[in-house]
Order: C-alpha cells, then structure tokens, then sequence
C-alpha cells in the first residue's frame, strides 16, 4: 500500500525523490513549508497528504514519491521549524546561553501551537536538529561536566519547556472555545475557592493564599523554573 515502508527508514538518508520520471517539481523544503502552512492556519490533524499535495497543486500519489509515509512528513515539519532557532556565537556564560534557547524554543511553540505533539527524539537528529543540538553543546563548553551530562541537561531543559509551553498553549486554546473570557471564568472560580478555602477545611490552602493572592506570573515562573533546572548542573552548587 502507498505510504508505508516495510522497514524502517531515515528520510535524511533517502534521494529527494523516488522513481522516474520529468526533472522534480518540489524539493523537501517547499513540501515541509507546505506543510507547515497547513498546521499553522488549521492544527496539525489537518495534516495529510492529500492536504499537502493540494496545497502544492499536485497529485497525493505523486506526493509519495517524495515523502514515503506521514510520519516522514512530520519530520520535514519538525526540521523545517528547527531551522528557526537562532544560532549564535556563544557568550561564555552557559547559563545565560542556556536561558536564551529555552526562550527561543518557547516562543518557537507558540508560533506553532502544534510543535509540542511532534517533539520526540525520534525526530531529533534531522539537518536542522543537529545544527541547534551542536550549538547547544557550544554554548555549554564553559560547563565542566562530561558530554553525557551536558546531552542530559539540554534534553531536559527541552521537556520541561516543551510541557511548559503544551500547558500555556492548552490554556490559551481552551479559552478560545469558551463562549465567555477568561476573566469572568477566573471570577467564578476563584470566587468558588474562596468559599472552600473559608470552611477552614484547607488550612495550609489557606495560609498560601493568604501569603500570594495574586495571579500566576507565567514568564516569572518560566524563569524559576530555567534556573532550578540549570542549578541541578551547575557544579558550584
């Protein structure tokens, strides 16, 4: 059947294009852009190939001739995304360098809400992937610690951001499908709370409302959150 492999496969070590025929009409890139076109206007269940190959003016079956299988497709996605990360000549401060991806792959995830669901390791080792997964180990030269311990930090770090930002995306969606604001669900909710927390039935509940009634800082705890992670690695501590 069209689309699926027998065995498995790196679509990286493939030709661009399989099969005979006239010069290619599109390169990887333009079916990735495409693709992520789609996502980006419509979610990523918008994904297919027929969608693809529609957005391109081409056939789906002669979409298969460059990309064997969907899952193929989400690569060229993923890759096609990385290449947004800022690379640049490293400070000398892993820290602060460390700081700056974490908020560069945030904000990557909130230009493309559905960069979360793709985030595997599976798909880690793309053109694209490894050229910010090599400028994350640059920006960590200052850092004593073995190579296994620095990949240990960088995938961490790139799980907690990828959680924090599905979790900030997931909230913004859901607003979004409510027929009222978030700010009169907030009323109503923490007006419910309040009642509860006053039963006296939640004493500590109680006591850590009374120290912060405020709402969530999201990029403060952003911030708390990097540097409890960086703090985990950091030999002076």
């Amino acid at each position: 059947m069209a689309g699926k492999a027998a065995e498995p496969g790196v679509i990286w070590a493939r030709p661009e294009r399989t099969g005979r025929g006239p010069k290619p009409a599109f390169t990887r890139a333009d079916i990735a852009a495409a693709a992520v076109r789609v996502a980006d206007a419509q979610g990523l269940d918008a994904v297919s190939m027929r969608h693809v190959a529609g957005e391109l003016g081409c056939g789906t079956m002669s979409l298969y001739n460059y990309v064997p299988r969907k899952e193929d497709l989400y690569e060229l996605m993923v890759d096609a995304v990385s290449a947004e990360h800022e690379l640049w000549e490293p400070s000398g401060d892993w820290r602060a360098d460390m700081r700056r991806v974490a908020g560069q792959t945030r904000a990557l995830m909130h230009r493309h809400p559905w960069m979360p669901r793709l985030m595997s390791p599976i798909y880690g080792f793309s053109p694209n992937a490894l050229r910010y997964l090599e400028h994350c180990l640059a920006c960590l030269d200052p850092l004593e610690a073995a190579y296994g311990m620095k990949m240990q930090l960088v995938g961490m770090l790139n799980g907690c951001v990828t959680s924090y930002a599905a979790t900030e995306l997931a909230a913004a969606e859901r607003t979004r499908s409510l027929p009222w604001s978030a700010e009169e669900e907030n009323a109503v909710r923490i007006a419910y709370l309040g009642s509860q927390v006053a039963t006296g039935a939640y004493p500590r509940l109680a006591a850590s409302f009374a120290e912060d009634q405020g709402p969530i800082d999201l990029d403060g705890a952003f911030e708390m959150m990097l540097g409890r992670i960086l703090d985990a690695f950091d030999p002076r501590n």
